[in-house]
């Protein structure tokens, strides 16, 4: 499935492919929440990093986050302009961007359940709205995402 996203502004618009784009995982990390909660978490997906495309990168700007005083490896990639983030690249997972959801602008599929990860450092005032099949996790469950997928390859159905 092509995933085409933009910032709130339009100075930023980009492409990526990925097989699975279901916006499954609900991060209540302290990170994602304040870089990009609206809800008190993010919503991200993933997408193969060798097939994105940017229109108007000299727009965007990289920041990574300090996680035990150290900083991550990951790139947070938002707009310059209006703040918007946009995607998570890791070299540590060369293969793949990790787009947010509110970045997208294609239509997303709903999945058929979701991961609610890091609720360790959820804000005291969020609540989780799980559903009957959500998982709940106190920091990250050892599922990758592939097999997230894999595992409900019968419910679901990729769009490519």
């Amino acid at each position: 499935m092509l995933l085409e996203g933009s910032c709130h502004c339009g100075a930023v618009k980009f492409t990526a492919e990925y097989p699975y784009p279901y916006p499954f995982n609900r991060c209540y990390c302290s990170v994602c929440r304040k870089t990009a909660g609206g809800g008190g978490y993010a919503i991200n997906i993933s997408a193969m990093s060798d097939t994105l495309k940017i229109d108007g990168k000299e727009n965007t700007s990289i920041y990574n986050a300090k996680i035990n005083g150290k900083p991550s490896l990951g790139e947070r990639i938002f707009c310059k302009h209006c703040a918007s983030v946009l995607w998570v690249y890791d070299p540590r997972w060369p293969e793949f961007i990790y787009p947010f959801a509110s970045a997208i602008d294609s239509e997303l599929p709903i999945p058929p359940e979701r991961s609610h990860i890091m609720l360790n450092s959820k804000a005291s005032w969020v609540e989780v709205d799980a559903k009957q099949n959500d998982k709940c996790f106190v920091e990250y469950p050892e599922e990758s995402i592939a097999q997230w997928h894999k595992r409900l390859e019968g419910s679901i159905k990729p769009k490519l």
